[in-house]
């Protein structure tokens, strides 16, 4: 318990230093391109929480949780049939590999050109992009269930639905959970990038135009804007996969102590 407490005071108690340090060794900065810290937290006030809130903020965060829960859903779905048929497994898995070898980014010239700019282009960038770390998770986790459990569904005749739900996606959700949190880096990379290319919208599209336009504070305003939105968004989904998964957790701890 202490060292528990040690580690979270630690983990509080680092970045608070760091901003401090930030903080200081800016205060007297003269470099246009490194304003001091006051200066791009009073940026960051006056774009993000008022100014640009429900134009830029808003339609980003959407666009990413549609984009990030279209591609779970696909991801566990094609995963799935992947892993419960061997023949579509065979014929497909070569290819799924090489498309998955390609930069996410690289995707989002192709989207353009074949969608346009507008949010369709968005959204199917960032579930394109972020669907093949779950279905190859889920891939992995289904073909991974025990042996014991795979002859239980079969003596008992279960549902391709009663397996899914009541024995492989229990017993492969850790493995899931650790894709989805990868499709999540990935669809929040990309959600950034497609805002940089061909838009005058979005948190990424905002902070390439103060780039550009040698606006150095209101870029500083972005970058840490898109950094807290990371940092919390990885915070979310931890706090939902240990709920979801606290069976798993607690029956980890109760080996460790065993």
């Amino acid at each position: 318990m202490k060292r528990h407490a040690f580690n979270l005071a630690l983990a509080v108690a680092t970045p608070l230093l760091l901003v401090v340090v930030w903080y200081g060794t800016s205060s007297s900065s003269t470099n246009a391109f490194f304003p001091p810290l006051r200066q791009i937290l009073s940026r960051f006030a006056d774009l993000w929480l008022f100014e640009h809130f429900t134009s830029d903020i808003l339609p980003s965060l959407g666009n990413l949780v549609v984009g990030f829960v279209s591609a779970v859903v696909l991801g566990v779905a094609l995963g799935f049939v992947l892993a419960t048929v061997p023949l579509l497994r065979a014929m497909f898995e070569p290819s799924l590999h090489l498309l998955r070898g390609i930069p996410p980014v690289a995707l989002v010239p192709i989207l353009i050109t074949l969608v346009g700019f507008g949010n369709e282009m968005r959204i199917s960038s960032i579930m394109i992009a972020a669907v093949f770390p779950t279905m190859i998770a889920t891939i992995d986790g289904i073909r991974a269930v025990d042996s014991g459990l795979k002859d239980v569904c079969t003596v008992y005749q279960l549902s391709k639905r009663d397996r899914l739900l009541s024995v492989y996606l229990p017993s492969a959700g850790p493995q899931i959970a650790a894709g989805m949190q990868v499709s999540l880096l990935v669809a929040f990379i990309v959600m950034i990038a497609s805002e940089m290319m061909g838009t005058a919208q979005g948190i990424g599209a905002m902070t390439l135009l103060a780039q550009q336009t040698f606006m150095a504070a209101d870029m500083w305003a972005g970058i840490l804007l898109l950094g807290l939105i990371g940092f919390l968004s990885n915070l979310l989904f931890d706090l939902i996969k240990n709920r979801v998964l606290s069976w798993y957790i607690g029956s980890k701890k109760m080996e460790k102590v065993s």
